[in-house]
């Protein structure tokens, strides 16, 4: 997977996971919401963002991927996480929703094993 270098989005990316505790920063679909709570041993959307801050921080590699599926084509590109959380390797696809570049927000699409 291509990793994620412009400079403006890996920014946003970090504007947003680093107001990680602040409602509405990380929002995520029900069924993702619904996957962290049954198979993350009780984890919270809260405690999912702050790892995704601190893999980010920590050097981590987010990848980005133009998106190619009709359905997703509101958005050019999707981004995905890879890292382990609650005793598990996990997969997360987020969209960086832009509409105000100065207050960007991540929507959690998807989450699974990795």
């Amino acid at each position: 997977m291509p990793p994620l270098t412009d400079p403006i989005i890996l920014g946003q990316f970090q504007v947003v996971l680093a107001n990680w505790n602040y409602t509405g920063y990380v929002t995520a679909k029900d069924v993702a919401l619904e996957w962290m709570a049954n198979e993350l041993g009780g984890l919270k959307l809260k405690d999912v963002a702050k790892a995704m801050h601190d893999f980010l921080q920590g050097g981590g590699v987010i990848d980005q991927i133009f998106e190619t599926r009709p359905e997703w084509s509101l958005w050019p590109c999707h981004y995905d996480f890879r890292f382990p959380i609650g005793g598990r390797n996990v997969y997360i696809e987020v969209i960086l929703q832009d509409d105000d570049p100065k207050d960007p927000t991540i929507h959690v699409v998807s989450i699974h094993d990795a």
